[in-house]
């Protein structure tokens, strides 16, 4: 997830920020002449003098973080790659893969992600923090990679018929982008089976959110899918609920199945407008200082309300779904949440390239880490592969009776309203 504040875009992303699909959109850089010996040491100290400060892991991971800044600052440089190499280098000595140097193309290109104009095959990579593997989040809907098939948690073992054995995620994400129309081949694991998939590249639109009325047994339904936290997601949410509300709907179901999370003030805003108190989220950094995210009395439905969730559920999705569980707010259906519970800063650094930085984790209301863990749902229930292609091949059957996971919600729904309805009627 992220925040900007002047410049200063705080996060907690479950790699939204690589997503293997950006290319330029407007956003302008002020030329990119090489940077003086002098001003290249001077990056380098900007970016070590940042991770000093801010840090999650005051231990640095067990290294000698005063001896790193002696052995790269007495190093000569000649290029701008140079110090950008020495850089990423050096962050490499944290074992972290969500502490990161984005050079200014990949630095605009994280810019332009969260704008939620997207151009290419349309995933979003995550790197297994011990393996080094990359795994796919969630391929985004309506894009080449939704409709090739590729699935949460799969595998990335080739680009274009190169191994990503040992490759930093930065650089399997500059292999995958490319021109709108080109294509890339991309190697897969699922279970035990290694699956091609040729995607062509495309420009892609995001509307965060969808809905519709639909009809059960208790009355109308608002059926919500939330694709992405991008920066239009909190407006179009709140003239959902409305538009739903002034339909006379009886309870809802919102749909964050695949959803692999975004901005951080989305996530805040859309709980704030089912949830009228009660805790959000809270965030530790490396000395213990608390930032709590609270409702404000501000919820637009007190209805009842049924979550779905799945695998690539990630990130700001986790801090929503999270927070409705543990308030009560809400009953996730479906699977175990993707598991990313940490947060970053992202800000400039130099004249046009960026930095994320892992300060802080993010807990639920409850104090849940779920960093790895996820977030398990109150009722499991899982979708075989034949489902999952069954959806995937006919969209429409998505949030129909057609779909397990959502007839499960349904039927959760239906005895939350009957319950709802009782404790009225008792009541006077």
């Amino acid at each position: 997830m992220v925040q900007v504040k002047r410049g200063l875009i705080l996060g907690a992303t479950a790699i939204m920020l690589t997503s293997v699909a950006v290319v330029g959109a407007g956003i302008h850089l002020t030329g990119q002449a090489s940077l003086s010996d002098n001003n290249q040491k001077n990056l380098i100290d900007e970016v070590w003098q940042i991770i000093d400060k801010t840090y999650v892991d005051g231990t640095f991971n067990q290294v000698d973080w005063q001896a790193i800044r002696k052995e790269y600052l007495n190093r000569n440089y000649t290029g701008n790659q140079q110090a950008y190499d020495a850089i990423k280098e050096m962050l490499g000595k944290l074992d972290d893969p969500y502490t990161r140097f984005m050079e200014p193309e990949e630095f605009k290109n994280m810019q332009i992600d969260t704008s939620g104009e997207l151009t290419g095959v349309g995933i979003q990579l995550s790197q297994d923090e011990k393996t080094k593997k990359l795994i796919v989040i969630a391929p985004i809907e309506d894009t080449p990679a939704f409709e090739a098939g590729i699935q949460p948690q799969d595998l990335l073992l080739k680009i274009n018929g190169k191994s990503t054995e040992g490759m930093d995620l930065n650089d399997a994400v500059k292999l995958i982008r490319g021109p709108v129309g080109s294509s890339v081949k991309l190697t897969l694991q699922r279970g035990n089976k290694e699956l091609d998939f040729d995607l062509k590249r495309a420009k892609i639109e995001i509307h965060p959110v969808k809905f519709s009325v639909e009809s059960s047994t208790s009355g109308k339904i608002g059926y919500i899918r939330l694709n992405q936290f991008s920066a239009n997601a909190s407006s179009e949410m709140r003239d959902a609920i409305n538009k739903l509300q002034s339909d006379k709907v009886v309870g809802y179901i919102l749909d964050m199945r695949s959803n692999p999370g975004g901005l951080l003030y989305a996530s805040i805003d859309i709980a704030k407008m089912w949830l009228n108190k009660g805790d959000i989220v809270s965030t530790v950094n490396r000395v213990g200082v608390t930032d709590r995210q609270k409702a404000s009395s501000q919820a637009l439905t007190d209805k009842p309300l049924v979550i779905l969730v799945d695998g690539g559920s990630a990130s700001a999705s986790e801090i929503l779904s999270g927070a409705l569980q543990d308030n009560k707010r809400a009953v996730l259906v479906g699977t175990k949440t993707f598991g990313k519970g940490l947060v970053q800063s992202v800000r400039q650094v130099g004249e046009n390239s960026g930095l994320a930085v892992t300060i802080a984790k993010y807990f639920t209301p409850s104090g849940r880490d779920i960093n790895h863990e996820g977030i398990k749902p109150d009722v499991e229930i899982n979708l075989t592969d034949e489902q999952k292609e069954y959806l995937r091949k006919d969209r429409s059957k998505i949030g129909t009776i057609d779909d397990p996971q959502y007839a499960e919600a349904l039927k959760v729904l239906n005895q939350a309203i009957a319950s709802e309805q009782l404790k009225k009627a008792e009541t006077r």
